[in-house]
């Protein structure tokens, strides 16, 4: 389980909150509402409490932060059983899906330097946010989006039209891959394949060897495409919600 925990606190620092304050090894996150991920207390590791007592400092922190209460609990993880006991549910109505895998795989299994038509940048390209968020971002979400030393944004331009889009973060030795996303007319060409490969090179030109990636476990095409790449199944995690708060 300890490789779970850092795997889980290398993503979230990799997906920055506005606010992220530490009670004990969890983490209390909050964003504006923009994904559950950065409006969800991180539940890794031991809160230095008992779990009843820091499910409440998590409905205390929602409320002062004007998101409803919600907890991200491994699968599995000690913290699970005391979520539960506590009277919380797994959030069956989560807009991205209650359960979600974390993939892991080597970079240098698919990396492709200089894919054609691939730019990985530090700005966001024309077109990148109407994919990966909506045209005009919100604060929180250019917040969430584009913090970090090491970001960057991958588009598949053509005819001067961003046609796919992904976000990359290296943290460490880790690349985490979030947001990528393909116009509806171009599917089933490859692009999203292309667009991975140029960004495990721009990875590991930045130190990175292994990659991780959050998907949804209805999302059977992405994982299907992130399983042909050499990814595999790390664990898995959910969203629970207080029925008190």
């Amino acid at each position: 389980m300890q490789r779970v925990t850092e795997l889980e606190q290398r993503c979230a620092d990799a997906w920055p909150a506005l606010v992220d304050r530490p009670l004990g090894q969890w983490r209390l996150r909050a964003a504006g509402g923009f994904t559950g991920r950065a409006n969800s207390a991180l539940t890794t590791g031991d809160p230095g409490i008992p779990v009843a007592d820091a499910l409440r400092e998590v409905i205390d922190f929602a409320g002062a932060n004007g998101i409803k209460p919600a907890a991200h609990v491994v699968v599995g993880a000690p913290a699970e059983a005391g979520v539960e006991a506590a009277g919380w549910r797994v959030d069956v109505d989560h807009p991205g899906g209650a359960e979600s895998l974390v993939m892991t795989g080597l970079l240098d299994g698919f990396a492709t330097p200089k894919a054609a038509g691939v730019d990985i940048s530090g700005t966001p390209a024309p077109g990148w946010w109407e994919l990966a968020a909506q045209p005009v971002p919100t604060p929180a979400q250019r917040h969430v989006l584009t913090s970090g030393d090491r970001v960057g944004f991958g588009s598949v331009v053509r005819d001067g039209r961003v046609l796919a889009a992904v976000r990359g973060a290296v943290v460490g030795d880790l690349l985490h891959v979030a947001r990528l996303a393909v116009r509806p007319e171009a599917r089933r060409l490859g692009l999203a394949r292309l667009l991975m490969g140029g960004l495990a090179a721009w990875g590991v030109e930045r130190g990175a060897t292994t990659c991780a990636l959050q998907v949804a476990e209805h999302n059977k095409p992405a994982i299907t495409l992130y399983e042909s790449l050499g990814c595999v199944e790390h664990h898995r995690y959910r969203y629970w919600v207080s029925n008190h708060a």
